[in-house]
């Protein structure tokens, strides 16, 4: 009886040890390839202002350091402007929902941009009340990254 409590016990802590190593071995990837990331966003970005002949163009990636959770999102600068774009996503009927807010310097979006084909589709169909939620959220964490204090 001892022999099965104590294997019992031995698999349920290896199981643990995998799992643990998956998830830190996951985290250190995705916190060492954020440039990456973003290199590659602003690229997608930059290509569908292309399709949708608009003429703004994102310029360099600005790195958002906090001590905080902050908005799961990036932010950019736009070329010959003084204004930033914050691209992040919104979950509509379990579909990621790709959107960039332009943020003036005062720290105040001016305007919510769609960011895919099917986002353009079903951005007059997302609830108001969380769109509301995200521009206040951005808009309570930007005025530092408009100036371009470092937190």
């Amino acid at each position: 009886m001892t022999i099965t409590i104590n294997s019992d016990v031995k698999d349920r802590l290896i199981l643990f040890g995998w799992i643990a190593g998956l998830l830190i071995l996951i985290s250190v990837i995705w916190i060492f390839s954020q440039r990456l990331q973003a290199y590659y966003l602003l690229k997608s970005v930059n290509s569908v202002f292309v399709n949708s002949e608009d003429g703004r163009r994102l310029s360099a990636f600005i790195p958002n350091k906090t001590g905080k959770a902050g908005l799961l999102g990036y932010w950019f600068s736009i070329r010959n402007s003084s204004d930033r774009l914050f691209v992040f996503t919104i979950f509509q009927d379990g579909i990621l929902i790709p959107l960039g807010a332009i943020v003036s310097d005062n720290g105040s979006i001016n305007e919510i941009i769609p960011l895919s084909a099917h986002a353009v589709q079903v951005f007059d169909d997302l609830p108001q009340s969380i769109v509301q939620m995200y521009i206040t959220r951005i808009e309570t964490e930007a005025p530092e990254n408009t100036k371009g204090n470092k937190r």
